[in-house]
């Protein structure tokens, strides 16, 4: 006897609602055209970016910016856009561009600790945090980049560490042009450890400067955004700007400078003793690096870490540390940063089960050789 198929019985089930995000509406008034479009960009590209990096949808029509989405997003736009008009108006910024739109956003995140308040622009610290050089205004573009100018305003040595892009050395020479500038200093001394990554300055062609100075270009590059070509010469040629390496501040008292120590990852214990004791009366020491990017010989301990585990609780040392969120670069920096990030811990996570794997083995082995 053959069985009958069975069908299915109708389900009288309500179909699953799609939940939608609540959206809101609000708009924002500006006063001065040509603010205003100092603050759209060219083709409106500065809300545009606005737009991508909150999925808000922005829309002008004159002085009038229309957002819609999110009830958070948009409160979150909102702030962007009045904090960055403001900062015009006060002339603490004279251009704004997609990068300053990223840093505002990213500064514009939530934080319980630091409530914004509408009416004021604390989001990027006011005019005590703005850099001001011969060449341009410069102001936080993260959380950890305010923490950082602070640090170096209020404290005589300060630690910046973290991954590349974030900022940390181009700050620092800056604060120290801006320093120069107003008198507070005498002179702007930037140095960096000559470790290279797979070659020997022996072999390299050229004198001592020829072999060096490669190593030293993001300093000058630093240098020549900040201040015009002939007054960097100028001033170099004067002795007022000092770049050179590490091994050349040793036996030296540097009082009244600014003083500022780059990719301090590749210094030894003994090297970074030898310049933090360099530290002479009205100076200020900054030392950056980053300690995932050690090219130091196998074995050898970096001198930054040592220095952070011996005096990084000492009272007048500051120490900042950034992650990937203060990428400041090209978008796909941070991206690049953080994949490489995750493929190490990966690594880390392989080589711990490994040899937890290889630890029980040789228990097994032993305890089968004892039975």
């Amino acid at each position: 006897m053959s069985g009958t198929p069975t069908k299915n019985k109708p389900t009288n089930k309500p179909a699953a609602k799609v939940k939608y995000a609540p959206k809101d509406s609000d708009q924002i008034e500006f006063q001065d055209n040509a603010l205003a479009q100092l603050l759209y960009g060219p083709q409106a590209e500065n809300l545009t970016r606005l737009s991508e990096r909150t999925g808000v949808q922005v829309s002008s029509r004159g002085l009038v910016v229309m957002l819609t989405g999110e009830p958070a997003k948009v409160a979150q736009a909102k702030k962007v856009l009045s904090q960055l008009y403001a900062r015009l108006r006060d002339k603490e910024i004279d251009q704004i561009d997609v990068e300053t739109v990223d840093g505002a956003i990213r500064l514009s995140e939530p934080d319980d600790t630091d409530p914004w308040n509408g009416q004021t622009k604390d989001m990027f610290g006011g005019s005590r945090l703005t850099i001001q050089t011969k060449k341009r205004r410069i102001s936080p573009r993260s959380k950890r980049q305010k923490d950082y100018v602070e640090a170096i305003l209020d404290n005589e040595l300060i630690f910046g560490i973290g991954p590349a892009g974030t900022g940390k050395t181009y700050i620092a020479v800056a604060m120290a042009v801006q320093a120069f500038i107003l008198g507070q200093v005498d002179r702007i001394i930037l140095s960096r450890p000559a470790v290279e990554a797979g070659e020997r300055l022996g072999f390299l062609p050229g004198d001592l400067k020829d072999k060096v100075d490669p190593y030293l270009r993001p300093l000058y590059d630093a240098l020549h955004d900040t201040l015009p070509g002939d007054v960097v010469i100028k001033r170099m040629e004067s002795g007022e700007i000092e770049v050179a390496p590490l091994a050349f501040m040793r036996g030296r008292t540097l009082s009244h400078a600014f003083v500022i120590l780059d990719e301090a990852q590749n210094t030894t214990p003994m090297q970074m003793k030898m310049f933090l004791t360099r530290l002479g009366e009205g100076s200020r020491m900054v030392v950056t690096g980053d300690l995932t990017q050690i090219d130091l010989p196998d074995g050898t301990k970096s001198g930054l870490r040592d220095a952070l585990e011996t005096i990084g609780d000492v009272k007048g040392v500051a120490t900042i540390k950034f992650d990937q969120r203060d990428v400041v670069r090209h978008h796909l920096v941070t991206k690049i940063v953080q994949a490489y990030d995750a493929a190490d811990a990966l690594r880390d996570r392989l080589k711990k089960g490994y040899r937890g794997e290889k630890d029980t083995a040789n228990k097994d082995a032993d305890n089968d050789g004892t039975a």
